[in-house]
């Protein structure tokens, strides 16, 4: 059973300069609330209520977000102001929220060590925190994988079909379907060229992982970059084990993209009734004029 998240959260955001020098790119708003916050509420509804943050340097904006501001509360009561009141809690009193800070960028797999004393003997969810996974179905993407775990007991990854000009940005899988939208993993390559790719499925910032991932960790010496590459580690566990990948359904709105990142801020403004139509009718002019 799946009882823990992971979030790693220590990168240094160089693609938002100027505007992450000071703030965590996790703290960017998507309309008015922070890409963190979107992240945590997909562990949370997936009935996960314990959460490791890993920060690095700069991000201490992200530990006060989820603290509780009770100065700020009791004004917002005393002012009726029950709707932001709200807004501002950021998670429920239930889930507890931890923080380790990662002393140096030394890459995805590194970070996944600093959760080891956390998480134990126990599988763990890892959702990655500049990216936004929005389901196209009532349970959240967590929690699809989460259902995949469940059914087989292995490492399960979140898998996207992209255009294979883009695969060279992602770890992308080699494996064949063996139900609907459930793949058996048959090996993995790391930011492979079009020309080299195995296939278009990538994995998409989402994975339910084993507690011997700490163990194949340690035994990951450092790949693309020079750094400690999650993608080995989990090849070194495949030589034994079987893995699975789950073409999740919804969409992924990668906020670590600048471009990506306005479409997104678009699109979820045009979800909101007091947004839409000021919104749509701003477009419509911008493009006609």
């Amino acid at each position: 059973m799946v009882r823990k998240a992971v979030i790693p959260a220590a990168g240094y955001g160089t693609r938002f300069l100027p505007a992450t020098k000071s703030q965590p790119k996790e703290m960017l708003p998507v309309v008015d609330t922070p890409t963190i916050q979107y992240v945590v509420n997909e562990a949370v509804e997936s009935g996960i209520k314990d959460i490791l943050l890993i920060i690095g340097r700069g991000k201490r904006a992200i530990e006060e977000h989820f603290a509780r501001n009770y100065e700020l509360e009791e004004l917002l009561k005393a002012k009726g102001k029950e709707e932001e009141l709200r807004l501002i809690q950021a998670v429920p009193g239930d889930v507890n929220i931890h923080f380790v800070w990662q002393h140096e960028q030394n890459g995805l797999g590194d970070a996944i060590r600093y959760a080891r004393d956390h998480v134990g003997n126990e599988p763990f969810a890892v959702l990655l925190g500049d990216t936004v996974l929005e389901s196209s179905e009532e349970r959240p993407v967590t929690r699809q994988l989460m259902d995949v775990y469940n059914r087989y007991e292995e490492l399960v990854v979140a898998l996207e079909e992209v255009p294979r000009e883009r695969v060279s940005r992602y770890g992308v899988i080699d494996g064949k379907e063996i139900g609907s939208g459930v793949y058996l993993v048959e090996d993995m390559v790391e930011k492979p060229s079009p020309a080299e790719t195995p296939s278009n499925l990538v994995i998409a910032s989402r994975y339910i992982l084993p507690p011997e991932i700490f163990r194949a960790l340690e035994n990951t010496k450092p790949g693309k970059g020079g750094e400690i590459q999650l993608t080995d580690a989990m090849r070194i566990l495949l030589a034994d084990r079987a893995m699975y990948g789950y073409r999740f359904k919804g969409r992924r709105h990668d906020l670590g993209d600048k471009l990506e990142f306005l479409k997104t801020s678009i699109l979820y403004a045009l979800k909101r009734e007091d947004m839409r139509d000021p919104l749509l009718a701003w477009m419509r002019d911008l493009v006609q004029n």
